[in-house]
């Protein structure tokens, strides 16, 4: 019986690339002292693989196709943007763990769409290279519809990842995977509002994700969230995804940063099963 060893949630800002001195000095250094956390602690965990679970950004699909839940089941590259510091390349891959993830899924009433070569965006490979690469552990990329209309529903996010969970846990006793919900928080991407940030919104998500409440994540009004946070912060549902697929935890945040430079309320957390919190 495979297992999910634990999850994060942390964000994929492409301005860190962009305009990478825009904020103050300390406020980078506190963002990327987040990241090398998380990166510690994900190594802490030894596991085998990473599903990351990102969301399209009208960038890698189009009006010719818009899956609501999408999983990449065979060979990897990406970026397919062009970032500074981020050149684009192959990426190990677990074919066989992600063919068969789908697969269940496809049993067990989850529609997964399926791409058995893929090129990701900067929503996975961001943070692949920031925390998991060092480690060069093989990645599953899961995509959420979180920008375009038809949005995927924040509950059926929800069963996403705990179908992702129960897939592991119906595969080999060798699968330990650690899930990362990659978004957000608080952000308006290509609007007027474009800079500004909703600091309560963002300590509200975190709390939540701290007290382990995905069910009250996941009953988040998508109206209220673009009225109270913008288009960008849809991407709770990548969060809502890697709690469920953790299953029952609690959240153990690790930062946030409000940068208006980067256009982003930035939240990270570890995500710890609550049988290994008990331990703690």
């Amino acid at each position: 019986m495979g297992t999910v060893v634990g999850g994060f949630v942390l964000p994929h800002d492409p301005m860190m690339l962009t305009h990478p001195d825009a904020p103050p000095a300390a406020v980078r250094d506190r963002v990327h002292a987040a990241y090398a956390e998380v990166a510690r602690r994900l190594a802490a965990l030894d596991p085998t693989t990473v599903v990351i679970f990102g969301t399209d950004h009208y960038i890698l699909f189009g009006p010719g196709c818009l899956p609501q839940l999408l999983i990449a089941t065979g060979d990897l590259d990406g970026p397919v943007e062009r970032l500074p510091g981020l050149r684009r390349g192959p990426l190990p891959d677990n074919a066989p763990l992600a063919r068969h993830i789908a697969a269940h899924g496809h049993r067990n009433g989850v529609d997964w769409a399926v791409a058995p070569t893929f090129t990701a965006d900067h929503s996975v490979v961001l943070p692949y290279q920031l925390v998991a690469a060092p480690l060069e552990l093989p990645l599953i990329p899961v995509y959420l519809a979180c920008g375009v209309e038809p949005l995927l529903p924040l509950p059926r996010a929800a069963r996403a990842g705990a179908a992702v969970r129960e897939a592991v846990e119906a595969a080999g006793p060798d699968e330990r995977v650690a899930v990362i919900g990659s978004g957000g928080i608080s952000h308006w991407v290509g609007t007027a509002e474009m800079g500004r940030l909703n600091t309560g919104f963002d300590r509200k998500v975190l709390d939540l994700v701290a007290a382990g409440d995905t069910t009250a994540l996941a009953g988040l009004d998508d109206a209220e969230i673009l009225s109270e946070a913008g288009n960008g912060a849809l991407e709770v549902r990548t969060f809502v995804a890697a709690m469920s697929a953790v299953g029952p935890c609690r959240g153990d945040v690790i930062g946030y940063e409000a940068v208006p430079e980067w256009i982003t309320g930035l939240g990270f957390a570890e995500l710890v099963p609550l049988e290994a919190a008990d331990v703690r």
